[in-house]
């Protein structure tokens, strides 16, 4: 049986062949396919790779008689022969993954210099200093990269000579000199390895290639997979390149460049170059780089050229590339082509204007365009420029940046906001109560918590800043300051965050204002012709439903009216309502709320005239409402010692009283949601009339208004059932009382496993389901979220026993399986039954993907996630529609 194939000639491979050869490899061949000047060389596959770790870090049989054969062919090409003293061939070896990753084995370059050619490379090149100068360099990366000796051993030696000879750059540096350094770094390599420096270049070259396979299993590589979901089996190839030198003289050089603009987006070349320089000189810093406008004017033949070929290569891999290129002795040579990393704006800039230009489709512009590009633009950022001092950092949880004063007290924050201060929230962790003191904050900082926290949900759905879980900084609210070490931060200092990155500064920092240009709205246009997946919003005020509009939102998918309770006028006749002693004082108090209720969803469904507004009746426990039992309790001792106020004394104690009896082990499994309704039928009796009264106002003005109540928590028929009479009883009421006809819908929260699993029994009540998937993945896995989050699901991600944090990611296993039933056996009932999700998971693409594919009809997420969820479930059905195809060519 003949052997496998583990080496390609760059003419035999494509850019298709990305999975065997790697990123940088497929590219080369394709260069070299379409007629561009490429210096000719050879791939070592990624099988080989995947086969050396198989075999316990051995080279695969006969991979080493392949390499020969191919270098050979190499030698042919090139008329020069690897370890000829008289015309040496010499090579670099580079990594290249199918992803491109950073922290993989750096680059050897001139590899096959030893003892003997570099007196022949100085013959061939007339310039002794020039090939003394690419043997130390080849000694130091080799050194490094191969031999694994720390870099800093070589500069330091080199650093230490151009001081004695008072000489600043590399390239000032006398043959003699450099004759002298390299006899030091074969000294330096034979101290620290024990053996002499390898003079047989196929020796070297077998070397290098063994440190770019097992660099594949290095730290810096696995922690790079990890953080960015890449698979740890692929493996890398390795590329082994002719050598082209830029480092001659002036009529050589060396550079970087774009087909774009990386930043702007721009239809320019954009890029910097070296004169008389090797590859690692522009990335060295060393010397400062010109821009490459100024080649048009040192080498305009070339300049032109290389114009030209970025132009072919922009059009040909119909992407932004990011090149390198040589010039040896006026001729150009390209060394590497990749699609060029670039920022949201350019991202955007570049899909559009390469839709006009007739590159691409709108379907091809609508997947280049990462949905998380958007909720950079859609926010305030910090400028990229800007000298930042970073004292602390927690996790990235709602996107933007934020300055102003460090407030501890939800009052104090919505005092000074109210003043026209500029607050940052600081609290350990945000309840319901601190919502006053979020909404009047510019962005809110906490010391623990994860990314869907209270803190974090809240702020992303008022699109404000977020960092929590910031564990370094410990907060004493007596003293009214945190500390980062011996750092102490006190109220009224002025400290920024910036909720992409997690990172806490200190001062105020210069802010870049979100604006959405043209390319933005044209690619969104593009994704709401493609997708059939509804977007909605989850928004509990008048102003959020407005900021929903105003981004693309369909309707409203989750309205939760306990936020509404919170509003500091409201919090005593709540609390009067649940410390009623009985069902009439209970009402009286309802009556006091019932028409703050009207006037908040007659202003929602005014903001939302036309379209559909799911209202979800009171969900949280009641105990949630009233102060914290320790807190009181505290309360009431200092009362009691000082002599208070004994009518004061016996009120907390009646609340206190209250607290205790409301008390629940688990309350969120206890009494709250549809149990609530059941228990105390009053309460959803009175959200019911507030929703109806506020509809046949609108209705009245000649606004059309489509409300849909919501029952939270129900997982057996019997409970929508009673709870739908109460609904459906007040609607009759509120028509003859006004008469006014009501449109209007009742459906169900799925959010429990014992719903998914009757779901066709439970809607023949129900006209609509909703998936809650933060509370059915916590009631599907059995985990509380904050004390998961807190304490084990970041070690669950790290040692891989889940993919994922199911809380921002959906579970397609578990989760997944339950909601998939749903929608058939909801179906199987009603087969137009309209069924959504509003968790925090429907503005998260691979959760809008899974929703997409299971035949939701919407999603719902905060107002500021709306434009990256139309982005993404354009994006589904593009790649659902590409997976179809690809089937039926099967």
């Amino acid at each position: 049986m003949p052997n496998k194939k583990y080496v390609y000639l760059f003419e035999e491979g494509r850019a298709e062949m990305k999975d065997l050869l790697g990123g940088k490899g497929a590219n080369l061949a394709e260069m070299t396919r379409i007629g561009l000047p490429v210096p000719p060389g050879i791939i070592i596959t990624t099988e080989a790779c995947r086969e050396f770790y198989r075999l316990g870090r051995q080279f695969p049989p006969g991979l080493e008689d392949e390499v020969r054969e191919k270098m050979r062919v190499l030698e042919e090409k090139t008329g020069k022969r690897f370890g000829d003293p008289q015309n040496p061939l010499l090579v670099s070896v580079r990594s290249g993954a199918v992803v491109s990753m950073p922290g993989m084995m750096d680059t050897v370059l001139n590899l096959g210099l030893n003892d003997q050619t570099v007196e022949g490379l100085a013959r061939l090149a007339n310039d002794e200093r020039f090939a003394l100068d690419c043997y130390r360099r080849f000694l130091t990366m080799f050194g490094d990269v191969v031999l694994g000796i720390e870099r800093d051993r070589f500069e330091r030696v080199l650093e230490e000579r151009k001081e004695e000879q008072v000489i600043k750059y590399d390239y000032q540096v006398p043959a003699e000199d450099w004759r002298q350094i390299v006899a030091v770094y074969k000294r330096i390599i034979e101290q620290e390895t024990g053996k002499p420096f390898p003079q047989d270049p196929l020796e070297q070259l077998f070397m290098a290639i063994y440190a770019v396979f097992n660099s594949w299993n290095n730290d810096r590589a696995i922690v790079y997979r990890k953080i960015n979901k890449i698979p740890d089996d692929l493996g890398t190839a390795v590329n082994i390149q002719t050598m082209v030198f830029g480092n001659l003289g002036e009529d050589c050089a060396t550079g970087v460049a774009f087909t774009r603009n990386p930043s702007t987006g721009a239809k320019e070349l954009y890029g910097e170059y070296l004169v008389n320089a090797q590859g690692e000189d522009v990335v060295a810093g060393i010397r400062t780089p010109m821009p490459i406008s100024k080649l048009k004017e040192d080498m305009p033949a070339v300049y032109d050229q290389f114009a030209g070929i970025c132009d072919l290569l922009d059009k040909h891999y119909r992407n932004m590339q990011d090149v390198e290129f040589t010039i040896e002795r006026g001729k150009l040579y390209m060394l590497q082509t990749r699609n060029g990393k670039r920022t949201a704006q350019a991202a955007l800039k570049i899909a559009v204007d390469m839709v006009n230009e007739g590159l691409i489709t709108k379907e091809e512009a609508v997947l280049r365009v990462e949905p998380a590009h958007l909720d950079h633009l859609l926010h305030r950022r910090i400028d990229p420029n800007a000298r930042l001092e970073v004292i602390a950092k927690g996790l990235p949880a709602s996107p933007g940046a934020a300055s102003g004063k460090a407030v501890f007290d939800a009052d104090e924050a919505e005092k000074l906001g109210n003043d026209g201060e500029k607050v940052i929230l600081v609290r350990t962790e945000t309840t319901p109560d601190d919502i006053h003191g979020i909404v009047a904050a510019q962005g809110v900082l906490t010391s623990r918590g994860g990314m869907t926290s209270h803190a974090a949900v809240v702020a992303r759905g008022m699109g404000k800043p977020c960092v929590c879980g910031c564990e370094a900084i410990r907060i004493d609210y007596e003293a009214g300051e945190f500390r980062v070490g011996d750092l102490v931060v006190k109220k009224g200092d002025v400290i920024s965050i910036d909720g992409a990155t997690g990172k806490v500064m200190l001062g105020e920092v210069p802010m870049i204002e979100p604006e959405l240009s043209p390319e933005f709205r044209q690619l969104l246009e593009w994704a709401d012709e493609i997708r059939t997946l509804g977007v909605r919003a989850n928004a509990d005020t008048p102003e959020d439903a407005a900021k929903a509009r105003e981004f693309g939102a369909e309707g409203i998918g989750l309205t939760r009216t306990e936020h509404m309770f919170m509003a500091p006028d409201r919090v005593p006749i709540v609390q009067e309502m649940i410390m009623a002693a009985g069902e009439e004082e209970r009402r009286r108090a309802l009556d006091k709320l019932l028409p703050m209720q009207q006037g908040d969803f007659y202003g929602i469904l005014k903001a939302m005239e036309g379209l559909p507004v799911t209202i979800r009746l009171l969900d949280p426990p009641l105990h949630e409402f009233l102060p914290n039992s320790e807190e009181l309790a505290v309360e009431l001792t200092r009362l009691r010692l000082a002599g208070g106020d004994p009518e004061e004394i016996k009120g907390k104690e009646e609340i206190l009283k209250k607290v205790r009896a409301l008390h629940e082990f688990n309350p969120m499994l206890g009494h709250r949601g549809c149990r609530l309704g059941i228990t105390y039928p009053e309460i959803y009796e009175m959200q019911a009339r507030a929703i109806f009264r506020a509809a046949a106002q609108l209705v009245k003005e000649g606004r059309r208004v489509i409300p849909e109540v919501e029952i939270p928590l129900v997982g057996e028929l019997n409970e929508l059932k009673i709870t739908r009479e109460i609904v459906d009883r007040v609607a009759e009421e509120v028509m003859k009382e006004t008469g006014v006809k009501l449109e209007y819908v009742v459906g169900t929260m799925i959010e429990v496993p014992r719903a998914a699993l009757v779901a066709d029994e439970i809607a023949q009540e129900a006209e609509f389901f909703s998936f809650g998937t933060n509370d059915l993945t916590q009631t599907t896995f059995g985990f509380s979220r904050d004390d998961a989050e807190g304490k084990f699901l970041h070690e669950y991600v790290e040692k891989k026993i889940l993919p994922e944090d199911p809380f921002m990611v959906l579970d397609r296993k578990g989760v997944g399986k339950l909601m998939k039933m749903t929608v058939e056996l909801g179906r199987r009932t009603k087969p137009d039954l309209v069924i959504g999700i509003c968790g925090e998971h429907g503005g998260e693409p691979n959760s809008i993907e899974f929703c997409h594919e299971i035949g939701l009809n919407y999603v719902s997420c905060s107002p500021y996630r709306v434009p990256i969820a139309r982005l993404a479930a354009a994006q589904a059905k593009v790649k659902a529609k590409g997976a179809y195809a690809a089937s039926q060519t099967v």
